[in-house]
């Protein structure tokens, strides 16, 4: 499979990554717009889409190439800045009676956002005998380190394809954003604790109403493999008896743009300006004027607080409170009607059992026994194990 690579008139390179082909005569391929030099810092991934119907991120994508090429054809871009806008294109292109389904991949039904390699588990064993007392320079053998992995590794099928290339294209970034939406949301994000303090600007500028940080959600995502591999890393290195110096060089997050219908010029063009700022900020793109911060408006809180709703009995839904409203546990979040019951059974509250902000609920309308409702952004952990849903 060849990479196709051309570049326009301002310095940027588009580059074409061709997926391994699962069937004769179809092939998918994945594309990456470059800004900067290549051994540039600080490096910056950005990714919109990895759950395909999830479109926000993918018009915020198209605003925030021009504001890169912008700058590039100015010369500012001091760091460097790779864009995916169509993380995944399998997941594009599957429909099931005209409805997108680009969160399962239809072959083995994973997830897109699940089961990315344990990259700290990778490279454990050539990090033992090459790492040294030099922080910054352990740094750059662990990138190397993973790099040639992530050449050797054989995908299997389509699938794995996509993921390698993902991985190629980030896992030497100092910051690493990946675009998704909820059903019906405000504007949200998930991080791992070891990322925090370089992402606390983001969440700023972006004017997030939640923020749920984790040391670890479980099953493998994208952005936490990357975060992850430095700390994970950092405590097999000590586990086995090595004290060597090793930074957390990857802050890395999930950036949750409201919901599936949210897709607007408007929105798309305030969520580009602040992803330019914060690229401003961090120092990827030069500018003569910083971006001021502004308040965060949320108190970050820990996944493991978060609660997710369920209605025990089938019916209509009918939501009592919005996205973004400041729940206390016992409040009606929505009720469950179910027009063929009797009298008194007809109407089933569904109540926020933590207090805190309602930050997710569900598109559709009617809801299973047992299905999922909304989620609450609580400040007291409660559950362990994966915290993240399917």
């Amino acid at each position: 499979m060849r990479t196709e690579a051309r570049q326009d008139s301002t310095g940027m390179q588009r580059i074409e990554h061709p997926l391994p082909s699962p069937s004769l005569g179809s092939q998918k391929t994945l594309v990456s717009f470059h800004f900067g030099s290549p051994d540039a810092r600080p490096k910056v991934y950005i990714q919109a889409s990895l759950h395909a119907e999830e479109l926000p991120g993918m018009l915020v994508a198209h605003h925030l190439r021009e504001h890169l090429q912008a700058a590039e054809a100015e010369g500012r871009i001091s760091g460097q800045v790779v864009l995916v806008p169509v993380a995944n294109p399998i997941g594009l292109a599957q429909r099931l009676d005209h409805k997108a389904m680009g969160r399962f991949e239809f072959d083995t039904a994973q997830n897109f956002n699940r089961h990315y390699p344990d990259l700290a588990d990778a490279v454990l064993a050539d990090a033992m005998k090459q790492l040294g007392p030099d922080a910054q320079a352990n740094v750059a053998t662990v990138r190397s380190l993973v790099g040639q992995w992530l050449k050797s590794w054989q995908p299997a099928n389509e699938l794995e394809g996509l993921r390698r290339h993902l991985l190629r294209l980030s896992h030497d970034a100092d910051l690493v954003l990946d675009l998704h939406c909820d059903c019906e949301a405000v504007l949200h994000l998930y991080s791992e604790e070891a990322c925090w303090p370089p992402l606390e600007p983001l969440a700023r500028l972006l004017g997030c109403r939640a923020v749920l940080l984790a040391r670890e959600s479980g099953g493998g995502p994208f952005d936490e493999r990357l975060s992850g591999l430095w700390w994970q890393l950092a405590d097999r290195l000590k586990a086995a008896g090595l004290q060597v110096p090793l930074p957390q060089a990857c802050a890395s997050t999930t950036v949750e743009l409201r919901g599936e219908a949210n897709v607007s010029h408007a929105l798309a063009r305030q969520d580009a300006q602040a992803l330019l700022a914060f690229l401003e900020h961090g120092g990827a793109i030069a500018t003569p004027s910083p971006p001021v911060l502004p308040a965060l408006p949320c108190t970050p809180t820990p996944l493991s607080g978060s609660q997710t709703l369920h209605s025990t009995v089938p019916g209509v839904l009918v939501f009592l409170a919005a996205p973004g409203a400041r729940l206390a546990v016992g409040d009606v979040v929505a009720e469950v009607i179910d027009p063929t019951a009797p009298e008194h059974s007809r109407v089933h509250a569904v109540r926020a059992e933590v207090a805190g902000v309602l930050y997710a609920t569900v598109r559709e309308r009617y809801v299973v026994a047992g299905g999922e409702v909304g989620k609450i952004a609580g400040a007291t952990p409660f559950r362990s194990g994966n915290l993240l849903g399917a």
